[in-house]
């Protein structure tokens, strides 16, 4: 009898003791939802407030305009067009509008080598001369990886004086290397860092070399189509765009854009996209889904000089920090337009603005964006 009335008293203590647990962990869960949701909302109106503030600055609602995206973990916090598209026909902008990326363009140009790479149709060591036998090496060794770093030592063709004599020309790839080919070096390949376009353009030729297709049936084939990146394509001015908008220099007063072939830019800087588009681009390489991670890891390497020192640059990005963040980054700039693009791999915060305007560069604004988020 003893023992049954110990053995019952036992149990209401133990489920009362159960029921206790059970209130005070719902109530745990209740204030920590609830302290979760004011959170997401202060946070969500502090920095929409202050990103909004950071860009109008610049954007101005009567000017060519620009259009700004902010991810986290691959989800739109932010999207925004500002100001006007086309200034004849005053169209103002949209998010999903289409613009010129310049030299945001050598990113795509970068992975396109790497996955040649991964099927073993080339080497990031191989010489240059064994895709351009004829190319002028000057008795150095010059890789497919000094192109992709911008350590080779060949001449930016931008450079030259006499880019005006063929900037409306429509030149193939080897007779634009044709055109700087001949030029002096810079420097002995691997002992400099120094930007350059002519890198990528013979990069972009590399790739259709070893792939019997064109670049841009390269990149369409292998990078856009496969991200359903169906806003972005190689740039033509005869091909009609929807929604591309039209591009300005300021002179005193607002001017069309100056005409130029893109087989210039080429595979340096001639891909047209969008900021949804550039989302889909960096969540594809963030999730391993165009290259292996062992492949990621030789992009997104801070390379160095033949004495050790780093120049902050990868393959295709520039390899730096923001308020002591790591951050892989590029823009972009051609006639008429300005791009930037910033991803944070440990926050992965991805922050990419375009702009219609060359005159309105959104690369301070982007870095200073990713900052806010960074201190948040």
């Amino acid at each position: 009898m003893f023992a049954f009335f110990v053995t019952q008293k036992s149990f209401w203590k133990s489920k009362k003791e159960i029921i206790n647990l059970k209130i005070m962990r719902a109530v745990i869960l209740f204030f920590l939802m609830a302290f979760l949701a004011i959170q997401n909302i202060f946070y969500a109106q502090v920095t929409t407030s202050e990103i909004d503030s950071i860009i109008k600055h610049t954007f101005k609602e009567e000017e060519p305009g620009g259009v700004f995206l902010v991810a986290k973990d691959g989800k739109i916090n932010y999207r925004k067009a500002f100001g006007i598209a086309n200034l004849e026909l005053d169209v103002m902008m949209q998010p999903e509008f289409i613009f010129e990326i310049g030299s945001m363009t050598k990113q795509f140009t970068a992975v396109g080598i790497a996955l040649l790479e991964e099927q073993g149709k080339l080497h990031f060591e191989d010489e240059i001369v064994k895709y351009i036998p004829d190319y002028p090496t000057h008795g150095h060794k010059i890789t497919i990886h000094h192109l992709l770093t911008h350590t080779s030592g060949i001449k930016d063709f931008t450079k030259i004086k006499a880019i005006n004599d063929i900037a409306e020309k429509e030149l193939s790839p080897v007779e634009l290397i044709q055109f700087f080919k001949d030029e002096p070096m810079d420097f002995k390949s691997g002992e400099k860092y120094k930007y350059c376009n002519s890198g990528y353009v013979m990069l972009g030729y590399i790739i259709e070399v070893v792939s019997g297709q064109s670049y841009a049936e390269f990149i369409q084939e292998n990078i856009f189509k496969p991200l359903d990146m169906s806003s972005s394509s190689y740039a033509s001015h005869n091909k009609i765009t929807k929604k591309r908008v039209s591009g300005y220099h300021f002179k005193g007063a607002f001017v069309n854009n100056k005409y130029i072939s893109f087989s210039l830019p080429y595979a340096s800087g001639s891909i047209l996209s969008t900021v949804d588009d550039l989302l889909k681009w960096q969540m594809a390489l963030e999730t391993n889904t165009l290259v292996k991670q062992k492949t990621k890891d030789k992009i997104f390497k801070n390379y160095m000089l033949n004495n050790g020192e780093k120049i902050g640059y990868g393959y295709g990005w520039h390899i730096t920090k923001i308020e002591e963040a790591i951050s892989y980054e590029h823009g972009g700039s051609i006639f008429g337009f300005k791009s930037m693009a910033v991803y944070l791999p440990k926050e992965k915060i991805y922050v990419v603005g375009l702009s219609n305007c060359d005159c309105h560069s959104p690369t301070s604004i982007v870095k200073n964006i990713a900052a806010l988020y960074v201190k948040e």
